[in-house]
């Protein structure tokens, strides 16, 4: 009688709230799910939930970046800030601070998790934005983290190409989550779930990503909610 093979090991950045808990989730029913979050005690609980997991605590805005395994399959980079107002009203601090999440963070974690990602063949995912095609008044820190992001997710698709590492940006519209409540109520918007997706769609997005053989890659998807105001 042989042992089974290991399961196939999945890092999801902003693991424990939105978008990032219902990947972990819908991930955790095929992989080991590392759970990555910033707080010990929320990341202990859904590490609870899961049939094979592990802690990942780290400020990655910060530059805490936990140790990593030798093999990774698959890398979601779901943790992400929405600050700022518009260009006059925004100091540099507050700049600073959206780019160290959204982009420098994902940069180093991407780049310390390379070796590992290259010897599973892995993918990356970055939860991009609809922020990440368009821009507005008033979201103009966010959206350019978020077309920052895109060009990064670009530049290492073709750069990691040959070493059969997969890049596949996804980008939702508009998702029932905290961060949406409260990007809501700072346009004096009306929060109708009627109007967005829901964590899960995007995490099912994120699994057809996944879950395609590694000839193929989908390079970019964009989600949106079907009804519209």
């Amino acid at each position: 009688m042989t042992d089974a093979a290991p399961l196939p090991i999945a890092l999801v950045t902003g693991a424990t709230r939105g978008i990032g808990r219902a990947i972990a989730l819908d991930l955790g029913r095929t992989h080991h799910v590392l759970v990555g979050g910033r707080t010990a005690g929320a990341v202990e609980a859904l590490v609870a939930e899961l049939p094979n997991a592990s802690p990942f605590v780290g400020d990655l805005g910060a530059g805490e970046v936990p140790a990593l395994p030798d093999r990774l399959d698959v890398l979601v980079h779901s943790a992400g800030v929405e600050r700022g107002t518009t260009v006059a009203d925004t100091p540099r601090g507050v700049w600073e601070e959206v780019f160290a999440t959204n982009l420098f963070a994902v940069a180093e974690l991407t780049r310390l998790a390379l070796p590992a990602l290259r010897a599973a063949r892995g993918i990356v995912v970055p939860i991009n934005s609809g922020s990440g095609f368009h821009s507005g008044p008033g979201g103009g820190v966010y959206a350019a983290s978020k077309f920052a992001l895109r060009a990064f997710a670009d530049a290492l698709r073709e750069e990691e190409r040959p070493n059969g590492v997969r890049v596949s940006s996804v980008h939702p519209g508009r998702t029932d989550s905290d961060m949406q409540r409260a990007l809501t109520e700072k346009l004096g918007e009306e929060y109708d779930t009627a109007y967005y997706l829901a964590p899960e769609d995007v995490a099912a997005a994120v699994r057809t990503v996944v879950d395609l053989p590694e000839r193929g890659t989908v390079e970019s998807l964009a989600i949106r909610p079907t009804r519209r105001r």
